[in-house]
């Protein structure tokens, strides 16, 4: 059986040494980073991320997350760029080379080519004086002291150094983009948080016939068919002109049980929460739950431009279209 107080210990080590690389880029961050930012912000082209073996692994990452976030970007293996893949590759792009020794053989050979064809490069690498750094255009410093491996071998303290430089380099150029969250929607649009960033109130409301109104005057218990009628707890009440005048809620008739009202005789004018809350059709359904959440109602009213009820909809449609 293994000694769990040395299994913790180890663990521990590691995760302290992990954080001691990743606290050491901090002095990295510098005009070289800069650099690096305004040259791809400053291409036509898109990010092309070489790497081998564990460093190919993270280059991946790295590929993906820029490609999430607003800069173009796919990965290469740079054995397959030997053999074909380098056709892939224009002079408008630009290479990011990942390699902590910076001296990896099946990306020092592509070397020549890539000066020939003029393409910039951008090097990520733990030895800023290896032959892959100083061919490239700009070098990343990404140096760690030891990586976390007891034998100062298996990448580790290295690669995690390289990941967290390509996500700095990844949300520094979201924000200097002005990268959105509707942007960033659109590049995840099958998702729970594609849902959550795409979908509309316009999307999830009730219209027509399935939206629950009443008219001023009318009597309180004929409101109370309507909701039940139509489902969704609550009704809308219109001005004579069609503008809206108020909404009345299961919440409001629970209220209205605890005043000395005749809910026979009562009208509906009586016991509405006048005009209440309302949003837009254009509005995301995400923030329309933040202003259900803040004020700690069910439903909500859609109105247009001229304050005409359009729709209605409640926790449950939210829940339903997958936004909560």
């Amino acid at each position: 059986m293994s000694n769990a107080r040395d299994l913790i210990e180890s663990a521990q080590s590691t995760i302290r040494l992990e954080i001691e690389a990743v606290e050491g880029l901090l002095a990295h961050i510098n005009a070289d980073f800069v650099r690096a930012c305004d040259l791809i912000l400053g291409s036509q082209g898109r990010v092309v991320v070489v790497g081998m073996g564990k460093s190919g692994h993270i280059g991946k990452k790295i590929a993906a997350t820029l490609a999430s976030t607003g800069t173009p970007s796919f990965f290469v293996h740079p054995a397959e760029a030997s053999h074909g893949d380098m056709g892939m590759i224009t002079s408008a792009d630009i290479i990011l080379a990942l390699s902590n020794s910076g001296t990896t053989a099946e990306i020092v050979t592509l070397l020549p080519l890539i000066k020939r064809l003029g393409i910039k490069m951008i090097s990520l690498t733990g030895n800023p004086e290896s032959t892959l750094a100083k061919a490239a255009d700009v070098n990343l410093n990404a140096r760690v002291e030891k990586e976390a491996c007891p034998l100062n071998l298996a990448p580790t303290s290295s690669t995690t150094a390289a990941l967290v430089m390509g996500d700095a380099l990844a949300v520094a150029l979201l924000d200097a983009r002005g990268f959105t969250a509707e942007d960033f929607a659109f590049s995840h649009p099958g998702g729970a948080l594609g849902r959550r960033l795409l979908l509309k109130v316009e999307h999830v409301m009730h219209t027509g016939a399935n939206l629950p109104q009443v008219a001023r005057g009318t009597p309180l218990r004929d409101s109370l068919m309507e909701m039940t009628r139509k489902g969704l707890g609550m009704t809308a009440i219109l001005e004579s002109d069609g503008r809206l005048a108020g909404i009345f809620t299961d919440g409001d008739l629970r209220r209205t049980l605890d005043r000395p009202i005749d809910i026979r005789l009562a009208t509906i004018d009586e016991v509405m929460t006048v005009h209440g809350k309302t949003v837009r059709p254009e509005m995301l359904a995400a923030e329309a739950l933040k202003i259900m959440e803040d004020n700690k109602i069910g439903a909500l009213i859609v109105v247009d431009e001229n304050d005409r009820p359009v729709g209605a909809f409640n926790l449950q449609d939210l829940l339903r279209a997958g936004v909560m």
